[in-house]
């Protein structure tokens, strides 16, 4: 009996145990949701979200590739320009410079520099046979004197700043404004000569400063020059012609302000020149009557030379071929 009651009072004590151990088991509502199609939703949220996580990525990167792409065509050395040509005052012209007109900035796609530089050094020869060969039967000037021979050299550097008003417009965007400053020489000289028919190969007798002097022979030989040293601001304009593929043919058209005047100057050789010395006729040899015969040859040259002074810009036209990276 009390085994049957030991028994007993176990499993009065254990039976609460199980009772919160073991669940109740709660009846299936009819309308529940299988385990399967729970799970094929839960795919299909979150394949929806990674799609659009993805489209708003795509939405954010183009922008960026497209700015990426773009810096990457603007970028140096792209605007780096070159350009060969010839200058009809200066010479054969080339330049080296950097004008990029894709730009997003408003004004930076509408400058430009430059670096100008000409000379007829490499073609001198060539200038001169064709001066040669224009004034081979000599052109008359008047007084019976005629030119039959010319030189011409010249040179300049530059720096140039570009302004482009219409930026990159079709057509209208290769038109520019340009300022700068200029440093050149330019000098020319010609051989003149001619027959006094007056003195039919006598001799032409004068008095100067108490002396008689004369020339033997009808002919006169002499020679001008014009000289010219100038530097100072430059204003013109010009135009880019596009041909294909990034090269153009460009055009420009200024003066050169400069308060340097061209010098004129005429040499007269004393060949043939005689002084009455006793009595007789002797060639001139006296360096100090050179001088006041070429003092008086330069009064003669003042009216022409007060002309010059007036002129106080240098032209400066170039035409030639360019090609912009």
């Amino acid at each position: 009996m009390k085994k049957i009651s030991l028994f007993a009072l176990l499993g009065i004590i254990s039976a609460p145990a199980f009772a919160e151990e073991v669940a109740p088991v709660e009846s299936v509502a009819d309308d529940a949701v299988p385990v399967e199609q729970s799970t094929q939703d839960l795919k299909e949220e979150v394949k929806a979200e990674l799609e659009q996580e993805f489209k708003d990525t795509i939405a954010t990167e183009k922008p960026e590739r497209a700015a990426a792409k773009h810096a990457e065509k603007i970028k140096f050395p792209h605007g780096l320009q070159f350009g060969v040509g010839v200058s009809a005052t200066s010479g054969l012209n080339g330049f080296v410079g950097y004008a990029n007109k894709n730009f997003d900035s408003f004004w930076a796609k509408r400058f430009g520099v430059r670096f100008d530089f000409a000379t007829t050094r490499p073609v001198k020869s060539l200038i001169n046979n064709a001066i040669d060969s224009v004034v081979d039967d000599g052109i008359d000037i008047g007084d019976s004197l005629t030119i039959n021979d010319g030189k011409f050299d010249a040179k300049h550097m530059a720096a140039m700043v570009d302004f482009y008003p219409f930026g990159d417009m079709w057509f209208l965007g290769g038109w520019r404004l340009t300022g700068g400053y200029y440093m050149g020489e330019m000098s020319a000289s010609a051989a003149v000569a001619g027959t006094i028919n007056e003195l039919d190969g006598g001799t032409y007798e004068f008095e100067l400063m108490g002396d008689n002097f004369r020339y033997t022979g009808n002919s006169v030989h002499g020679k001008a020059e014009l000289d010219w040293d100038y530097r100072g601001p430059y204003i013109g304009t010009g135009f880019d012609i596009g041909l294909f593929a990034g090269f153009k043919i460009y055009v420009d058209a200024g003066v050169v302000l400069t308060n340097r005047a061209a010098e004129l100057s005429l040499n007269v050789p004393f060949t043939g020149l005689e002084m009455q010395q006793g009595g007789a006729w002797k060639p001139v040899e006296n360096t100090e009557l050179e001088s006041v015969v070429n003092g008086i040859v330069d009064e003669t040259l003042s009216d022409a030379q007060s002309e010059l002074d007036d002129i106080k810009y240098y032209p400066m036209v170039k035409v030639g071929f360019m090609y912009r990276f």
